[in-house]
């Protein structure tokens, strides 16, 4: 016999994603405890075999772009494979994207942010529109008059993709448009004009080098107008169903995310709409980056976990040197050292929907701990996702390392996050920028940390070293992201020695407070209760 299969691990579905005690927990205490029923329900679906083929097919046929027709009329039409239009369906119906606009009940974001977690370990690709479209509300709403308008449709459980006049569909989905070729994050530096027409609209030429999610029904899209650098939102199909002039050059060839387009386009005099004052267009368009950060957390956790699960499932079932891998000292030293890791992002992420639910409701303390505990997060918690996914990866050596575990496809998507919305650069100067323009945003961050006082040591003495090096000014735009960092280690302590299990609080403050562990995962103490840590991770 030359075929026997064995010491190989089965495939992981048919299990509960949302079996998940941080995130279920971190629910309930941000007010969203009323959504466990549908966390389960949609994290039953997000663990079945067909979501995860779903998963699959929609990035082994990538969107294909088609400029002209037959007769030569231009039709700038991305086309999809079904299976994207499937999982697009489910983030729709859940939810996932504007919906809780439209809910006042306390929770409706951080139940939103659950679910996004949870439907982004099926397939990461497809959040992209979905989560523009959750954004965009936060940017309109500077133009009252478009809200009242375009939130409905925003807000719509209804998916009905193609390109018809959007006001006259079930339910709309929006993108963006920012960088320009010669410009990048420096929005500043691009050159699309916006000339205002009698009617209130503006003509919009330019381009644009990242045009997020191509196909979606509505752009905010950034332009000088006479009065300044101002925000926009163009729809892709104009009233009378023409199609505007906006033309999609060709998509781009990414490293990740290829189940969705991005796309570089030109405008030859495309019809748009003002959001908002002239010449307000970046504080405009940064209440719509906000809401975008947030997703890049909650996206990098969801990878962490999805990551952490498949090491620890592999090693519960893979036998080398006569004991499973789980059992074995060092390769359960680096399962709990991911678990840990992923487990403080994914409680850094319900703390931060929390604070973004408490602050669309009103609440200027929340609003003003968002100012920082999010810049921070975004830069952490995206830094650490590709580190923790080569890691996990490679607990499952060469099956890592092939395509039908998946596992390559999250190391590919694990960089975006860190990009997107804002580089490791600027993002540490935004933290910066948080800290030198609104103090009140610094207060916040340290009355949320100082909630754990007294009860760590290690938590105490970082907080001291953290108080002293914002104290010293000298070099501190070098210092950015070391700033950033501690500022996300002692934020992420604070939360876990207050609300997580003893043995999670403890191996972190130990490993990454008190540099009681190397640089690399899998060099916790072996006092710790590993036992503990690993647990939190099996599904």
């Amino acid at each position: 016999m030359t075929h026997d299969v064995f010491n190989q691990a089965p495939p992981l579905t048919g299990h509960d994603v949302s079996a998940d005690a941080a995130l279920l927990a971190g629910t309930v205490r941000e007010n969203a405890g009323w959504a466990t029923e549908e966390l389960r329900r949609l994290g039953a679906l997000a663990g079945s075999e067909q979501a995860a083929e779903w998963g699959r097919l929609a990035n082994e046929h990538p969107p294909v772009l088609r400029t002209h027709d037959r007769y030569g009329h231009r039709v700038d039409e991305v086309e999809f494979h079904p299976a994207w239009h499937e999982l697009m369906t489910v983030a729709v119906e859940n939810g996932l994207h504007a919906a809780p606009w439209a809910d006042a009940r306390p929770g409706a974001h951080v139940a939103r942010a659950a679910k996004f977690y949870l439907w982004s370990q099926v397939e990461a690709g497809h959040g992209c529109p979905i989560s523009m479209t959750y954004a965009a509300v936060a940017a309109l709403r500077h133009d009252p008059a478009l809200a009242a308008r375009w939130e409905p449709l925003l807000a719509s459980r209804d998916y009905d993709f193609g390109l018809r006049p959007p006001l006259g569909k079930r339910g709309v989905l929006a993108g963006m448009a920012m960088t320009e070729k010669q410009g990048g994050s420096d929005v500043r530096a691009g050159t699309t004009r916006a000339e205002p027409l009698d009617d209130g609209s503006y003509a919009l030429t330019g381009h644009k080098w990242f045009n997020s999610a191509p196909m979606c029904d509505v752009f905010l899209v950034l332009a000088h107008a006479p009065g300044g650098l101002s925000c926009f939102l163009l729809p892709r199909v104009l009233p009378d169903g023409t199609r505007n002039a906006m033309h999609l050059m060709r998509l781009k060839d990414k490293l990740g995310n290829r189940s969705n387009a991005s796309a570089e386009v030109e405008y030859h005099g495309a019809l748009a709409w003002p959001v908002g004052e002239e010449g307000r267009g970046v504080r405009t368009i940064l209440e719509m980056v906000n809401m975008t950060r947030l997703d890049c957390v909650i996206g990098s956790a969801a990878g962490m976990r999805y990551g952490v699960t498949r090491a620890v499932h592999h090693a519960t079932h893979r036998g080398a040197f006569g004991r499973k891998l789980i059992d074995q000292p060092l390769m359960r030293n680096v399962l709990a050292d991911l678990a840990l890791e992923s487990e403080a992002a994914t409680t850094l992420m319900t703390r931060l929907a929390g604070a973004t639910d408490r602050a669309v409701a009103g609440d200027r303390a929340e609003s003003a701990l968002r100012r920082t505990a999010l810049a921070v997060g975004k830069y952490w918690v995206c830094k650490r996702g590709p580190v923790h996914a080569a890691e996990a990866l490679e607990c499952l050596g060469g099956n890592g390392y092939v395509e039908e575990s998946q596992m390559p496809r999250l190391f590919r998507e694990s960089p975006l996050n860190g990009i997107w919305e804002g580089s490791g650069n600027v993002a540490a100067l935004d933290v910066l920028r948080a800290l030198g323009r609104e103090p009140e945003a610094l207060e916040a961050f340290f009355a949320e940390v100082s909630l754990a006082a007294g009860a760590d040591r290690r938590l105490d003495d970082a907080v001291d070293r953290l108080r002293k090096s914002l104290g010293d000014l000298t070099d501190i735009e070098a210092r950015a992201r070391r700033v950033a960092e501690d500022m996300a280690l002692v934020l992420q302590a604070s939360l876990l020695v207050r609300l997580a299990p003893a043995a999670v609080a403890d191996a972190f403050c130990v490993s990454r407070l008190a540099g009681e562990a190397g640089r690399g995962f899998g060099t916790l103490p072996p006092r710790l209760d590993l036992d503990a840590l690993i647990e939190r991770a099996v599904i």
